[in-house]
């Protein structure tokens, strides 16, 4: 249903303050937007870098990998796995950026997985460092990616607000306000011309 605006000056300076608001708003909103895209696009140069060290350290891995299992056997490291237990631990929590809850991701160190690993060769060793390696850079590049994407939906929103306010509250109140002032411009039109006629009727019937 539609807002019922009558046209009296205490409307006309209740919507000058809200048309003083909004516009307030729309530059805090522009400014808001503005510092989420700089930050988002930081965020995504970073996930980039990130990308790229987790790319690298997959790759390592992989090579260490095959050559431990050449030198060791596919049998015995898989029997080696099972005997493992958990040494890598996942913690998750929120963080504020720029207002924004972004995911919080760490690893800790449970316990040192060579507690339970039998030292069967170097290259073993090395493959396991390596696997390790990797999956904390697997875990930043989750944490950067879910980042990005809240960044994004962030920006998103914000751009939603500013055109609103930009293209529909502001105008809508700029055009009330107009309305108004004409109505009361009529109005006072009206009021003269009624007092010079009652003036000029008073003054015939003196005469």
């Amino acid at each position: 249903m539609a807002t019922v605006v009558h046209p009296t000056r205490m409307e006309l300076l209740m919507l000058k303050e809200r048309l003083r608001v909004a516009k307030r708003g729309h530059e805090l909103l522009q400014e808001k937007r503005d510092a989420l895209i700089m930050e988002f696009f930081a965020l995504i140069h970073r996930m980039q870098v990130v990308r790229k060290r987790v790319m690298v350290a997959l790759e390592g891995a992989y090579s260490a990998f095959r050559e431990a299992l050449a030198y060791v056997g596919p049998r015995r490291v898989e029997e080696i796995s099972y005997g493992m237990k958990e040494s890598l631990r996942l913690r998750c929590s929120l963080k504020n950026l720029m207002g924004v809850r972004v995911a919080s991701l760490k690893i800790e160190e449970v316990r040192p997985y060579y507690l339970d690993t039998p030292y069967v060769s170097a290259k073993l060793d090395e493959a396991i460092g390596k696997i390790r390696k990797a999956v904390k850079e697997i875990v930043k590049l989750a944490e950067t990616f879910d980042s990005v994407r809240k960044m994004a939906m962030a920006v998103m929103a914000t751009k939603r607000r500013v055109n609103s306010l930009e293209y529909y509250i502001i105008p809508k109140l700029e055009e009330t306000i107009r309305w108004i002032e004409l109505c009361l411009e009529e109005r006072e039109r009206e009021d003269f011309f009624r007092l010079k006629r009652i003036k000029s009727l008073r003054m015939r019937q003196r005469e």
